[in-house]
Protein backbone atom coordinates (compact mmCIF):
# COMPACT_ATOMS: atom_id res chain seq x y z
CA UNK A 1 0.00 0.00 0.00
CA UNK A 2 1.49 3.33 -1.02
CA UNK A 3 2.06 6.15 1.45
CA UNK A 4 -0.06 8.49 -0.66
CA UNK A 5 -2.99 6.13 -0.50
CA UNK A 6 -2.72 5.83 3.27
CA UNK A 7 -2.71 9.60 3.60
CA UNK A 8 -6.01 9.77 1.70
CA UNK A 9 -7.76 8.41 4.81
CA UNK A 10 -6.32 10.90 7.28
CA UNK A 11 -8.98 13.45 8.15
CA UNK A 12 -11.92 11.25 7.16
CA UNK A 13 -14.75 11.85 9.61
CA UNK A 14 -18.18 10.51 10.47
CA UNK A 15 -20.82 11.50 13.02
CA UNK A 16 -23.17 9.14 14.84
CA UNK A 17 -26.14 10.06 17.03
CA UNK A 18 -27.45 7.88 19.86
CA UNK A 19 -30.34 8.19 22.31
CA UNK A 20 -28.35 6.28 24.98
CA UNK A 21 -31.35 4.01 25.40
CA UNK A 22 -32.14 2.94 28.97
CA UNK A 23 -33.00 -0.59 27.86
CA UNK A 24 -29.57 -1.00 26.28
CA UNK A 25 -27.93 0.45 29.39
CA UNK A 26 -29.78 -2.15 31.45
CA UNK A 27 -28.42 -4.92 29.22
CA UNK A 28 -24.87 -3.57 29.69
CA UNK A 29 -25.38 -3.52 33.46
CA UNK A 30 -26.73 -7.07 33.46
CA UNK A 31 -23.70 -8.30 31.50
CA UNK A 32 -21.14 -6.50 33.66
CA UNK A 33 -22.84 -7.11 37.01
CA UNK A 34 -23.65 -3.47 37.74
CA UNK A 35 -26.83 -1.56 38.63
CA UNK A 36 -28.71 -0.17 35.64
CA UNK A 37 -28.80 3.65 35.58
CA UNK A 38 -32.03 5.60 35.51
CA UNK A 39 -32.64 8.44 33.05
CA UNK A 40 -30.25 11.30 33.68
CA UNK A 41 -27.83 9.25 35.78
CA UNK A 42 -24.19 8.89 34.67
CA UNK A 43 -23.11 5.88 32.65
CA UNK A 44 -20.13 4.00 34.09
CA UNK A 45 -16.74 4.78 32.50
CA UNK A 46 -16.21 3.10 29.10
CA UNK A 47 -19.87 2.20 28.63
CA UNK A 48 -19.86 4.61 25.70
CA UNK A 49 -18.16 1.81 23.76
CA UNK A 50 -21.54 0.03 23.76
CA UNK A 51 -23.29 2.97 22.08
CA UNK A 52 -22.81 4.90 18.80
CA UNK A 53 -22.81 1.60 16.91
CA UNK A 54 -22.34 1.36 13.15
CA UNK A 55 -25.22 -0.55 11.53
CA UNK A 56 -23.41 -2.19 8.62
CA UNK A 57 -25.55 -4.60 6.52
CA UNK A 58 -24.44 -8.22 6.19
CA UNK A 59 -23.32 -7.54 2.64
CA UNK A 60 -20.90 -4.91 3.95
CA UNK A 61 -18.96 -7.27 6.22
CA UNK A 62 -15.57 -8.81 5.54
CA UNK A 63 -14.73 -12.47 6.07
CA UNK A 64 -13.62 -11.74 9.65
CA UNK A 65 -17.01 -10.28 10.55
CA UNK A 66 -15.78 -6.68 10.73
CA UNK A 67 -17.09 -4.04 8.31
CA UNK A 68 -15.20 -4.37 5.01
CA UNK A 69 -12.11 -2.13 4.89
CA UNK A 70 -11.79 0.85 2.62
CA UNK A 71 -14.79 2.84 3.86
CA UNK A 72 -14.24 5.00 6.93
CA UNK A 73 -11.09 3.07 7.86
CA UNK A 74 -8.28 2.47 5.34
CA UNK A 75 -8.14 -0.79 3.38
CA UNK A 76 -6.01 -3.47 5.02
CA UNK A 77 -7.07 -6.66 3.30
CA UNK A 78 -5.28 -9.82 4.31
CA UNK A 79 -4.47 -8.48 7.79
CA UNK A 80 -5.98 -9.27 11.17
CA UNK A 81 -7.51 -6.39 13.11
CA UNK A 82 -7.03 -5.82 16.87
CA UNK A 83 -7.40 -2.97 19.34
CA UNK A 84 -3.91 -1.94 20.44
CA UNK A 85 -4.89 0.58 23.11
CA UNK A 86 -5.98 4.15 23.52
CA UNK A 87 -6.47 7.20 25.68
CA UNK A 88 -9.79 8.42 27.07
CA UNK A 89 -10.49 11.70 28.86
CA UNK A 90 -13.78 11.85 30.78
CA UNK A 91 -14.42 15.59 30.71
CA UNK A 92 -17.95 15.25 32.08
CA UNK A 93 -20.62 12.68 32.81
CA UNK A 94 -22.36 10.93 29.93
CA UNK A 95 -25.98 10.66 31.08
CA UNK A 96 -28.26 7.72 30.36
CA UNK A 97 -31.36 8.33 28.27
CA UNK A 98 -30.19 11.74 27.00
CA UNK A 99 -29.33 12.01 23.25
CA UNK A 100 -25.65 12.39 22.44
CA UNK A 101 -23.41 12.65 19.37
CA UNK A 102 -20.06 11.08 18.56
CA UNK A 103 -17.79 12.51 15.86
CA UNK A 104 -14.98 10.17 14.77
CA UNK A 105 -11.96 11.25 12.72
CA UNK A 106 -9.03 9.25 11.36
CA UNK A 107 -6.17 11.27 12.84
CA UNK A 108 -3.04 9.19 12.23
CA UNK A 109 -1.87 6.24 10.13
CA UNK A 110 1.54 4.61 10.57
CA UNK A 111 3.00 1.46 9.04
CA UNK A 112 5.77 -0.29 10.98
CA UNK A 113 7.73 -3.51 10.72
CA UNK A 114 7.31 -5.72 13.75
CA UNK A 115 8.88 -9.00 14.82
CA UNK A 116 6.03 -10.95 13.21
CA UNK A 117 5.60 -8.83 10.07
CA UNK A 118 4.09 -5.57 8.88
CA UNK A 119 1.88 -3.63 11.30
CA UNK A 120 -0.52 -0.88 10.25
CA UNK A 121 -1.52 1.42 13.12
CA UNK A 122 -4.60 3.60 12.69
CA UNK A 123 -5.54 6.18 15.34
CA UNK A 124 -9.14 7.38 15.44
CA UNK A 125 -10.15 10.40 17.53
CA UNK A 126 -13.67 10.32 19.01
CA UNK A 127 -15.47 13.31 20.51
CA UNK A 128 -18.69 12.57 22.39
CA UNK A 129 -20.97 15.54 23.05
CA UNK A 130 -24.21 15.80 25.00
CA UNK A 131 -26.46 18.83 25.51
CA UNK A 132 -24.00 20.97 23.56
CA UNK A 133 -20.98 20.03 25.68
CA UNK A 134 -18.11 17.64 24.98
CA UNK A 135 -17.99 14.99 27.70
CA UNK A 136 -15.60 12.36 26.28
CA UNK A 137 -12.45 12.83 24.21
CA UNK A 138 -10.83 9.61 23.04
CA UNK A 139 -7.94 8.42 20.88
CA UNK A 140 -8.32 4.78 19.84
CA UNK A 141 -5.41 2.84 18.37
CA UNK A 142 -6.26 0.01 15.98
CA UNK A 143 -3.60 -2.31 14.60
CA UNK A 144 -3.80 -4.42 11.45
CA UNK A 145 -1.16 -7.15 11.44
CA UNK A 146 -0.13 -9.64 8.81
CA UNK A 147 -1.31 -13.14 9.75
CA UNK A 148 1.18 -14.75 12.14
CA UNK A 149 1.06 -16.95 15.24
CA UNK A 150 -0.31 -14.82 18.10
CA UNK A 151 1.83 -14.05 21.14
CA UNK A 152 0.08 -15.84 24.00
CA UNK A 153 2.67 -16.04 26.78
CA UNK A 154 3.41 -13.09 29.03
CA UNK A 155 6.98 -11.99 29.70
CA UNK A 156 6.51 -8.99 32.02
CA UNK A 157 5.68 -9.88 35.63
CA UNK A 158 2.62 -8.28 37.20
CA UNK A 159 3.35 -5.75 39.99
CA UNK A 160 2.21 -6.25 43.55
CA UNK A 161 -1.51 -5.43 43.66
CA UNK A 162 -3.47 -3.52 46.27
CA UNK A 163 -6.69 -5.04 44.97
CA UNK A 164 -7.59 -7.93 42.70
CA UNK A 165 -10.78 -9.13 41.07
CA UNK A 166 -10.82 -12.68 39.65
CA UNK A 167 -12.56 -13.03 36.30
CA UNK A 168 -13.58 -16.24 34.56
CA UNK A 169 -14.45 -15.39 30.94
CA UNK A 170 -17.14 -17.60 29.45
CA UNK A 171 -18.34 -17.93 25.84
CA UNK A 172 -21.72 -16.50 26.93
CA UNK A 173 -20.06 -13.43 28.47
CA UNK A 174 -18.07 -12.81 25.29
CA UNK A 175 -21.12 -13.35 23.11
CA UNK A 176 -23.21 -10.90 25.11
CA UNK A 177 -20.51 -8.22 24.92
CA UNK A 178 -20.28 -8.75 21.16
CA UNK A 179 -24.04 -8.22 21.02
CA UNK A 180 -23.87 -5.11 23.21
CA UNK A 181 -21.27 -3.56 20.91
CA UNK A 182 -22.74 -4.95 17.65
CA UNK A 183 -19.30 -6.43 17.08
CA UNK A 184 -19.28 -9.14 14.44
CA UNK A 185 -15.57 -9.98 14.77
CA UNK A 186 -15.60 -13.76 14.64
CA UNK A 187 -12.62 -14.29 16.97
CA UNK A 188 -14.96 -13.66 19.92
CA UNK A 189 -17.67 -16.25 19.19
CA UNK A 190 -16.76 -18.48 16.22
CA UNK A 191 -14.51 -21.27 17.55
CA UNK A 192 -13.70 -22.92 14.20
CA UNK A 193 -12.82 -19.54 12.65
CA UNK A 194 -10.65 -18.25 15.51
CA UNK A 195 -8.70 -21.52 15.80
CA UNK A 196 -8.43 -22.58 12.16
CA UNK A 197 -8.13 -19.18 10.41
CA UNK A 198 -6.54 -16.76 12.90
CA UNK A 199 -4.56 -19.35 14.84
CA UNK A 200 -5.71 -18.75 18.42
CA UNK A 201 -6.26 -21.69 20.77
CA UNK A 202 -9.74 -20.49 21.70
CA UNK A 203 -12.16 -17.55 21.74
CA UNK A 204 -10.43 -14.20 22.32
CA UNK A 205 -11.62 -11.91 25.11
CA UNK A 206 -12.43 -8.44 23.73
CA UNK A 207 -9.77 -5.82 24.47
CA UNK A 208 -12.47 -3.25 25.40
CA UNK A 209 -14.09 -5.77 27.76
CA UNK A 210 -10.74 -6.35 29.49
CA UNK A 211 -10.21 -2.58 29.86
CA UNK A 212 -13.76 -2.16 31.17
CA UNK A 213 -13.17 -4.94 33.72
CA UNK A 214 -9.92 -3.28 34.87
CA UNK A 215 -11.70 0.04 35.44
CA UNK A 216 -14.63 -1.70 37.12
CA UNK A 217 -12.22 -3.44 39.51
CA UNK A 218 -10.63 -0.07 40.36
CA UNK A 219 -14.02 1.53 41.05
CA UNK A 220 -15.13 -1.34 43.28
CA UNK A 221 -11.91 -1.06 45.29
CA UNK A 222 -12.07 2.76 45.43
CA UNK A 223 -15.73 3.76 45.80
CA UNK A 224 -16.76 7.39 45.57
CA UNK A 225 -14.00 8.58 43.22
CA UNK A 226 -14.48 9.84 39.66
CA UNK A 227 -12.34 8.53 36.80
CA UNK A 228 -10.99 11.43 34.71
CA UNK A 229 -8.53 9.80 32.30
CA UNK A 230 -7.42 6.37 31.14
CA UNK A 231 -4.42 5.42 28.98
CA UNK A 232 -4.41 1.70 28.22
CA UNK A 233 -2.69 -0.82 25.97
CA UNK A 234 -2.90 -4.50 25.23
CA UNK A 235 0.23 -6.63 25.54
CA UNK A 236 -1.17 -10.03 24.59
CA UNK A 237 -4.58 -11.61 24.10
CA UNK A 238 -6.52 -13.43 26.78
CA UNK A 239 -8.21 -16.64 25.75
CA UNK A 240 -11.56 -17.92 27.02
CA UNK A 241 -12.19 -19.72 29.40
CA UNK A 242 -8.82 -19.34 31.19
CA UNK A 243 -9.28 -17.13 34.30
CA UNK A 244 -7.45 -13.84 34.75
CA UNK A 245 -7.29 -11.09 37.38
CA UNK A 246 -8.17 -7.39 37.09
CA UNK A 247 -5.77 -5.74 39.50
CA UNK A 248 -4.23 -2.42 40.44
CA UNK A 249 -2.58 -0.12 42.95
CA UNK A 250 -2.44 3.59 43.73
CA UNK A 251 0.93 4.91 42.54
CA UNK A 252 0.50 8.53 43.67
CA UNK A 253 -2.27 10.90 44.67
CA UNK A 254 -4.95 10.79 41.98
CA UNK A 255 -3.12 8.17 39.87
CA UNK A 256 -3.56 4.41 39.76
CA UNK A 257 -1.81 1.71 37.78
CA UNK A 258 -4.25 -0.99 36.71
CA UNK A 259 -3.73 -4.18 34.75
CA UNK A 260 -5.03 -7.58 33.73
CA UNK A 261 -2.76 -10.44 34.83
CA UNK A 262 -2.73 -14.13 34.08
CA UNK A 263 -0.33 -16.67 35.58
CA UNK A 264 1.55 -13.81 37.22
CA UNK A 265 2.33 -11.90 34.02
CA UNK A 266 0.76 -8.85 32.39
CA UNK A 267 -1.73 -9.07 29.54
CA UNK A 268 -3.14 -5.52 29.54
CA UNK A 269 -2.08 -2.46 31.49
CA UNK A 270 -3.24 1.12 31.98
CA UNK A 271 -2.70 4.31 33.91
CA UNK A 272 -5.87 5.75 35.40
CA UNK A 273 -6.32 9.23 36.81
CA UNK A 274 -9.09 10.06 39.24
CA UNK A 275 -10.44 12.70 41.57
CA UNK A 276 -12.39 12.51 44.80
Amino acid sequence: MSEARLEDWIGKSQTTEDALDLGHAARIAATLGEIAPEKGQPLSPLWHWCFFLESVPMTGLGTDGHPARGGFLPPAEGRNRMWAGGRVSFEGDLLAGIPATRTSTVSKITEKQGKTGSLLFVTVTHEVSQSGKRVVLEEQDIVYRTPSPPKLQGTEPAPEAQWSKPIEPTPTWLFRYSALTFNGHRIHYDFPYVTEVEGYPGLVVHGPLIATSMVQSFREANPGVRVTHLAYRGLRPLICPTPFEAQGSISEEGVAQIWAAQDGTLAHQAELRFEK
